[in-house]
């Protein structure tokens, strides 16, 4: 009865609200694959740790410019065919990868960025049409349910796919004897069909298009400074999200199949704790959860340097699995009400910060990254794994303080504008 009664207030929400959330639904089975399997491939073909943060830091580069030409393209194309190009074509670019049988430095980074570059679209209007269909007060249920399927597919997806990828080899099918790389190329097959589906659902929506002609500024008001602060931090943070697990996973503990079941244990408490939380929680328990993800992550970061073994790697990979959608649960809708108000203050489009949010988060991907490869060049690989999580897990700790001043801002100095 608890689940009709779920499924009845989903149902009840707007239109727009229902295909955003079925859209996202259904890429977000393609995510996982991006995110864990991609850096794995990277990693098994190569050896080299480094060789996978490379591959990361031509990704987020793709990422920030794909911002820059969405905004161009909004001024004559409808935002829900640049949302279903970047779909699309980011199951397509991760197509070009697995099949692509040359693994060296030039093949990395250019599919890091044609990858970033596509899954950017999907991103940048992501957030531009969740501003557009939500209030203030949904947008805990709308991150919540979509965390839900984020952690959900994060469960399936991996095992699934690390099953398929530890019995691929030797396989014969139809008379061909099948190899690992084989299997990627079934996976990321896969991806491109999902990928179609999400665009049909999309197609179904009808959207707000940006009014304003202008995206492009420099100058901010006080207020979103700090939000691109907390923007710098939270990428810091981002790209090893993304590398650090199937590196840590493929360094001490095994291969794609352990990958893909480590992912899928750790993420099943996780996608109940979100649903609930963003179906009961108010704007004003943001930051509790916020400060709560924080310092599980930094927890899972000590772990990992202290331990540095095939322990370590677990615990950090369940405190990181606990930690994102946690984190993005209040920081999304915190970044939303910035925008709410700063655009009222200043007479701008909302594309003008989401536009800015993603260099804001490139700038401190970038640094995350970089500062990975500076310590493997000076160091070694493995210092660098040990210690620049640390590091980056300590500076998220500033992103609390941070966030609540801004809240605060928001709810005192600027409460009145309209």
């Amino acid at each position: 009865m608890k689940g009709m009664g779920e499924i009845k207030f989903f149902l009840s929400q707007p239109k727009a609200v229902k295909t955003l959330l079925v859209t996202n639904l259904l890429f977000a089975m393609v995510l996982p694959i991006v995110e864990i399997f991609a850096g794995a491939y990277i990693m098994r073909n190569t050896g080299a740790a480094s060789m996978v943060i490379v591959y990361q830091l031509c990704m987020y580069i793709g990422v920030a410019l794909s911002a820059v030409v969405n905004g161009m393209l909004l001024k004559r194309i409808n935002v829900k065919v640049l949302y279903s190009f970047g779909i699309l074509f980011s199951a397509v670019a991760l197509m070009i990868m697995m099949f692509i049988k040359n693994v060296n430095t030039t093949m990395i980074c250019g599919t890091g960025f044609l990858l970033g570059l596509t899954t950017g679209f999907f991103w940048t209007n992501r957030y531009l049409l969740t501003l557009y269909s939500t209030n203030d007060e949904g947008r805990n249920y709308f991150f919540g349910f979509e965390s839900f399927f984020f952690s959900f597919w994060n469960i399936v997806i991996p095992v699934a796919v690390g099953a398929l990828l530890a019995n691929v080899d030797g396989s014969v099918v139809f008379g061909h004897t099948l190899n690992l790389q084989n299997g990627y190329q079934i996976v990321t097959v896969c991806a491109c069909v999902i990928s179609i589906l999400a665009c049909v659902a999309l197609s179904r929506g009808d959207f707000k298009q940006p009014e304003s002609k202008s995206f492009f500024h420099v100058k901010f008001h006080r207020l979103w400074n700090e939000m691109l602060s907390l923007a710098s931090l939270k990428g810091m943070v981002q790209g090893f999200l993304v590398t650090a697990p199937s590196i840590l996973i493929l360094k001490f503990i095994g291969g794609e199949g352990e990958l893909g079941l480590i992912q899928g244990i750790g993420g099943a408490l996780t996608a109940v704790i979100v649903y609930v939380l963003g179906r009961v929680a108010k704007p004003q328990h943001r930051m509790v959860i916020f400060g709560t993800g924080l310092f599980v992550f930094f927890a899972g970061c000590i772990a990992n340097s202290l331990l540095f073994s095939a322990a370590g790697a677990y615990i950090f990979i369940v405190c990181k699995i606990f930690f994102q959608p946690i984190h993005d649960l209040a920081y999304y809708p915190t970044m939303m009400k910035t925008i709410d108000t700063v655009s009222l203050i200043e007479k701008r489009d909302g594309y003008t910060y989401i536009l800015s949010h993603e260099l804001g988060l490139f700038a401190g991907r970038a640094l995350g990254m970089l500062l990975f490869i500076v310590i493997a060049a000076v160091f070694s690989e493995d210092a660098a794994l040990r210690y620049a999580l640390l590091i980056v897990g300590a500076l998220q700790l500033l992103s609390l303080p941070l966030a609540k001043h801004i809240i605060k801002l928001i709810d005192t100095d600027y409460k009145d504008v309209k």
